[in-house]
Parts: C-alpha cells; structure tokens; sequence
C-alpha cells in the first residue's frame, strides 16, 4: 500500500534548498547540458533524470514541451529557467490547498483528507510513511521546501495529475458507448487538450468499429434470429451474409454506428461535467460512487439524444439487400410505416443496461488498478500498455457480461416491427419468452462474436489512438 501511495505523490528529485535563486538553476542546467551547446533536449533531459534516479515515462517530452517557447525542440537556459519558476508557482499553489490549517507545513491528517477527496483512504501509518519520504528534517512534517525537492522535476503539479495515469474509456472502444467518461484536468480543458483528446478517441473508435463490424453484425443476427430451432454458428452466419449480399454486406450498418460517436461523446463528456458540478462541492475532486452516478445520469442522457440512432443502427444491419437505399430512406419508412415511437423501441431495457455495464466496469477497473498498483508498482505510477490495456479489456468483458441480457432484449426490440408487426411483447414478456423457449442461455445468443471482437477492437483502438495523438501533437 505503502509504495502505491508514494508512488502516485512522491518524485524522487532532489534539488538545493535554495532554488528559488539563480546559481541552483544555472548549476542544474549545466548538469543537463551534456554536449555544453546552450540547449537541453529531451534526449538530455531524459537522461540525466534516469542518471539521477528520477526518471518518469514520458516527463522529459512533457517538460520540454511545456517550456519551449520558440518550439525548436529544446530549451536555452532562459526557457528552462521560466519554466522551473512557473512549475514552482503551480507547486505552491497544490501545497497551500494540502495545508488546510495554513501552518506552513503538511501533516498526515492532512494527507489523509486529501488523498480521501481523491477516492483513496489511507491509514495514518501509511501517511506517516508518505511524510518521512520527504521530511528531510525529521519534524515528520513537511514544509514547503521539502515539498519542491520532491516535485520541481515532476511535470505534474497537482495530485490529480500525478495519478491520471489510468484513463481508459477514451482509449477503449469495443462499440458500447456505456462507460463512465474520462477524468479532465483544468489544464487539458482550458488548453484545447480536452477536445483533442476526444477527437482522437472518436477517430480510433470509427476506426475500431469498422474494422470489427463483421464481428458486431454477426452479433446482432445471432441475437434476433438465432434460437435453439434455428441455430445460427459464426462460420454458418459469415456464409449466409456473404452469400445473400456479397461481402460488402459484413460492413452493414456500420456507417450509422461510426455516425453517432461524435454526438454520443461529446453530449455524454458536457452531461457528465454538469452532474459532477451538481454532485460535488467544486465540480472538480469526486468519489467514486459520486463518479458512478455521475456517469450513468450522463450515459442515460446521451443515450436518450442519439438512440434513434442506435434504432437506425439495428435495422440497417439486419436489412436485405434492397430494403433500404440508405440512413434517410430507412428513417423515413420505419417513420412512415411505425411512426415516431418506433424510434425508441427497446429505450428501457438500454437506459437500465447502462447501469450493471457502467458499474461493473468501473468497480473491476478500479480494483485491478489498485490491486496492480499495491503489488507492483515501484518506481512509477505508470502502469504501462499491456496493464492498461489488460485492466480495460477485463472491466469492459465483466460489464458485459452483467448488461448483455437487457442488450439483447433492446436488440429484439428494436428489430420486432421488421421482423412480425403482430408479435411485439414488452421487455419483460419478451425476456420470459426468450427463456422459455432456449433457456436461460437464450439471454446470451451472440456473445461469442461479441467476446471475439473485443480484444482487436481494443487494439484498434489503441494504436490509432496514439497515431492521432502524435498527428495532434499531444504525444508525451
């Protein structure tokens, strides 16, 4: 416990007491400086911290970044020195809100009602811990100079950076837009980051989704006709799309589902920012039940914006071939033929599926976070790709599980008026007929396709992800 709390508010810097003043500036610059050019790249910079034991994943690209005024890629000594004064205003400012009683120094009650307004409970021998790392006097407090010695080389300054590592929903994509969004900083949203961010999230997901489409559409046929009179394998259910409309026909549908990302993101990310303001004091620090409820009033909101989208998505991919000739034309017809409600066949059993499938997941992922943290983490609060990615893929998979019964009962749904007008049941007699007649596994018809896509589409997601961060210049 121990090393993940020092872990997420202790860096390991070292610099002179007196670093306010000029010389300790000048003397750290010169150490920097290995090739005595005037200039300190990342390169050199992110070699001298590991040569000083304080190397952080992607510090010195952030450092660099942030201080390079004239953007040549490196930083002269009046550019480092700006930015050294300006990363210690910042500090000062986290400092004096960790000072509740504005003594000057930093005790364990105090680290341990900040680090609780983050979620995290800690035991006072814990916090005594965190306290002797960085008391160099042995008062068991820390004043404002021990507190710089720690952080003046760290790019975060406040603790929500230090520990915002472990954003995930942004990255990952697996087509069900249920989980709770990510935590921004001020920065990132007064900066123009935030929006980046989520254009680059959109971009991986469009590309994501389309490259799992087959997979999703196999899934949402086995869920409508596949029964235990009708058995419908993934190898039989390539074969008959195939066969009835070519090969192009596995992509059916995904153009409307590549649609409503950018809608359902942003609608979702302003809801959710408005419930943490109604939920919290600030708007800003919040627990996690608080984040859950927050999550899931602004998944239901967006949800209710787009989900005629989510009702086009259905029937364009469960149409045959010349059925409809595009979005409009199949907007137009069901409207024509079912009018406006049919648009919102299925809404119930969705909106109650966002909230096993949102808590779930954030509950796994915040375990197996703390869990890898607790056993693991040594030298850095990064957990790397693979756990990141690992941790993601294994929340999302369990909320899956927990909501995939409603999903397919909202599937049915949203396909009765295409399939039997006469035959149209409400969610719950829909979900008792579906047991009746292929059992309790019956709730469960299509998730093996389901299951299938998710580890591509996470890497999908992924990878594309980074490439659109590197093409916005948000790379670290």
């Amino acid at each position: 416990m121990y090393q993940l709390l020092r872990s997420c508010l202790l860096s390991d810097a070292r610099c002179h007491r007196d670093a306010g003043s000029k010389k300790p500036y000048q003397d750290l610059f010169d150490r920097l400086d290995t090739n005595n050019d005037g200039k300190v790249d990342v390169a050199e910079l992110r070699a001298g911290l590991k040569a000083m034991g304080m190397f952080r994943q992607g510090a010195a690209q952030k450092i660099v970044s942030s201080g390079d005024h004239n953007k040549d890629g490196s930083l002269d000594f009046n550019e480092f020195t700006r930015y050294l004064k300006e990363h210690e205003k910042k500090l000062r400012l986290t400092f004096k809100s960790l000072d509740r009683n504005n003594d000057g120094r930093i005790d364990a009650s105090e680290i341990q009602h900040s680090l609780a307004e983050l979620g995290m409970d800690v035991s006072r021998e814990d916090a005594l811990k965190i306290l002797q790392s960085m008391d160099n006097d042995g008062t068991m407090m820390v004043d404002w100079y021990e507190w710089r010695e720690h952080f003046l080389l760290y790019p975060g300054h406040n603790l929500e950076e230090i520990i915002r590592y472990w954003k995930h929903s942004t990255v990952l994509d697996i087509g069900d837009s249920l989980a709770i969004p990510d935590e921004f900083t001020e920065e990132e949203k007064s900066s123009g980051g935030l929006w980046k961010q989520l254009f680059a999230g959109a971009v991986a997901g469009a590309v994501s989704r389309t490259g799992t489409a087959p997979l999703d559409r196999m899934k949402v046929l086995m869920q409508v006709h596949s029964s235990k009179t009708n058995k419908i394998g993934v190898v039989g259910g390539f074969r008959q799309m195939i066969t009835e409309g070519g090969l192009t026909s596995l992509w059916r549908g995904n153009g409307i589902n590549v649609l409503k990302i950018a809608p359902e993101t942003s609608i979702k990310f302003m809801a959710y920012e408005q419930y943490k303001k109604l939920l919290t004091s600030d708007g800003k620090k919040i627990e996690t039940h608080k984040r859950f409820m927050a999550g899931s009033l602004a998944g239901a909101t967006a949800q209710t914006a787009i989900y005629p989208m989510e009702v086009l998505k259905t029937r364009l991919t469960l149409r045959k071939t010349g059925q409809f000739s595009g979005v409009f034309d199949c907007a137009k017809k069901i409207l024509r033929h079912e009018g406006v409600l049919a648009f919102y066949k299925g809404y119930i059993p969705n909106l109650l599926g966002i909230i096993p499938y949102a808590g779930i997941d954030l509950a796994v992922y915040e375990s197996l976070k703390n869990t890898w943290l607790s056993y693991y983490a040594k030298d850095s609060a990064n957990p790397g790709v693979l756990v990141l990615l690992g941790c993601g893929t294994i929340s999302s998979t369990c909320g899956q599980l927990a909501s995939y019964p409603l999903a397919l009962v909202r599937t049915r749904m949203q396909a009765q008026a295409s399939l039997d007008a006469t035959d149209q049941p409400s969610m719950s007699s829909l979900m008792k007929k579906i047991v009746a007649k292929d059992g309790f596994f019956g709730l469960y018809r299509g998730i093996l396709p389901n299951f299938m896509k998710v580890i591509p589409a996470v890497s999908i997601s992924y990878v594309v992800y980074e490439y659109m961060k590197t093409g916005l210049g948000m790379s670290k």
